[in-house]
């Protein structure tokens, strides 16, 4: 078994270990493995061990890697990362979901690329739940109103919620964050009549916690693939 291999069994074993504290079942909660930095080859172990879609923080890193893994046809690609309209074209084309929506110009233009690509784009919206300046995603108190703006757009299919909780060891903390994502869910789902069933959030340092509060679906990198390589040594000018 490769390491990547056994990382993912370790990581399968303590997710189904958080549901059951909380008596939810595991197969409710999908790992999206970060495959961000790290090479095709590495990639490729993880789609050994049985994961078909890998999220990616960078467009054109994402892009390159889709274009190497070309022949592997049912390998899918989760944008991750805030996104610049003079990307959107790229994300139409390639990428089967896309978690961090915070902007309707965003959406606009995603919805025009997708629609020339004759595509549909599984989406999450991004939320700021820790209040932080230096950090993308809408505040909560926003969430009703652009969502209502989301549903001219065809080609976005709007599945549920994402958010980067607070960067710290105090649990409390980044549970009140991960609490306000189920309480815009909640809000949502009221005024909708259901929907919104995913919830993006938990990464390699809390992804426990994150499920004990609701998580449909964690990002997990580090834990998985090791520490962060720099993709400009194996794709130099990979920028953004």
């Amino acid at each position: 078994m490769s390491s990547v291999a056994s990382n993912l069994a370790v990581i399968e074993r303590r997710m189904a270990e958080a549901a059951a504290r909380v008596d939810r079942r595991a197969d409710e909660i999908r790992l999206l493995p970060v495959s961000k930095t790290k090479t095709p080859e590495t990639v490729l172990e993880a789609h050994a061990a049985g994961y078909r879609r890998f999220g990616e923080n960078k467009v054109q890193e994402a892009s390159a890697k889709a274009e190497v893994l070309s022949g592997v046809e049912d390998i899918e690609w989760a944008v991750i990362g805030h996104l610049q309209t003079n990307k959107a074209r790229d994300v139409a084309r390639f990428a089967s979901e896309f978690q961090a929506l915070d902007s309707l110009r965003v959406a606009r233009e995603l919805d025009k690329r997708l629609q020339r690509e004759g595509r549909r784009l599984e989406v999450l919206v991004q939320i700021n739940s820790s209040d932080e300046d230096q950090k993308f995603g809408l505040p909560p108190g926003e969430m009703t109103t652009f969502t209502r703006e989301l549903l001219s757009f065809d080609a976005l299919d709007v599945r549920g919620l994402m958010t980067l909780a607070l960067f710290t060891d105090d649990h409390v903390r980044v549970a009140a964050c991960f609490d306000v994502m189920r309480d815009v869910q909640r809000e949502l789902q009221d005024a909708d009549g259901g929907g919104w069933e995913e919830l993006s959030m938990g990464m390699s340092g809390d992804f426990e916690l994150a499920i004990e509060h609701g998580a449909t679906c964690v990002r997990v990198g580090q834990a998985i693939f090791g520490d962060r390589l720099d993709p400009n040594d194996y794709w130099p000018g990979i920028t953004g």
